[in-house]
């Protein structure tokens, strides 16, 4: 009796410590951006500014992750060998909206992102909301794009953004196939509660991100018309949801910054908001 109750508490300890092994470490990629040469992020770290938070291992409810994936390199000015277009605008896009989202609801928001992979670990898993910038140079591989399936329909949430034109989205729409073949993708209708869930964003604007202030143009490429659009799956629920043509995430990144205009930032704050509150309550 003694050695089966022996056995049983081995075997729960292993349980357990599988459970914790499940969900990676936090970890920063900052050094890692740094010697690949993406030259902003690495001014601002060795300045300082963007070092990990002092909180950054306090236990909270909720986390957004970010999706790390290989880069095809289609279009960008900075495409060689090294450059990792799921960074862009890492970490302070992540950070700035963290602090935001615990401003604007009562949620429980750590200070830090958390970077996940499609890697065949169950790391991606344990969190609800998966975020994707500059989807339109992601190159899925097939097991990638069979594990992110399996997230999505396990209940989990995509939110894409920061991509533009015809030929990122060519390039998008390539990976998104591998997922989910040839599922309708959709505009988004007015009257869908991801755009009422917190905020009513009956009217809505393309967000630019920070080039505006040099070109003077609210577009890049040819993506001229900004686009929200979805997959949803059987039940009606979004589990992909599309801001193409538009740059979020860089609007949050320099929501403090004065030169950058404060709608833009404000509407871009309550568009992620609403995305996030809707996969929780959806």
């Amino acid at each position: 009796m003694r050695a089966r109750s022996t056995l049983f508490l081995i075997f729960a300890c292993l349980a357990s410590w599988g459970v914790l092994l499940a969900q990676k470490p936090f970890h920063d990629y900052m050094p890692e951006l740094v010697a690949n040469g993406q030259t902003e992020a690495a001014m601002e770290w060795r300045t300082g500014q963007l070092r990990v938070p002092s909180d950054w291992n306090v236990p909270h409810e909720w986390t957004r992750a970010r999706l790390k994936y290989t880069s095809a390199g289609i279009l960008h000015p900075q495409a060689h060998t090294g450059w990792m277009g799921w960074a862009t605008d890492y970490p302070d896009g992540d950070r700035n909206f963290q602090i935001g989202l615990k401003r604007l609801t009562t949620m429980d928001t750590t200070s830090v992102e958390h970077v996940s992979e499609l890697d065949g670990s169950d790391d991606v898993y344990n969190f609800p909301f998966l975020y994707a910038v500059e989807p339109g140079h992601w190159n899925l591989f097939e097991d990638e794009a069979d594990q992110l399936r399996e997230y999505l329909d396990r209940g989990g949430f995509l939110m894409t953004d920061d991509f533009h034109g015809t030929v990122e989205w060519a390039n998008f729409l390539k990976g998104l196939q591998k997922v989910f073949g040839n599922r309708p993708i959709v505009d988004i209708d007015n009257t869908d509660p991801i755009f009422h869930v917190i905020y009513d964003l009956g009217k809505r604007v393309q967000i630019p991100g920070k080039q505006f202030l040099q070109s003077g143009v609210p577009y890049e490429f040819d993506g001229f018309e900004p686009k929200w659009r979805a997959i949803y799956d059987t039940q009606g629920r979004i589990v992909v949801a599309i801001c193409h043509n538009m740059d979020l995430s860089d609007a949050i990144e320099h929501a403090n910054d004065p030169e950058y205009p404060e709608e833009w930032a404000n509407m871009a704050y309550r568009i992620a908001t609403n995305y996030v509150v809707y996969d929780l309550t959806h």
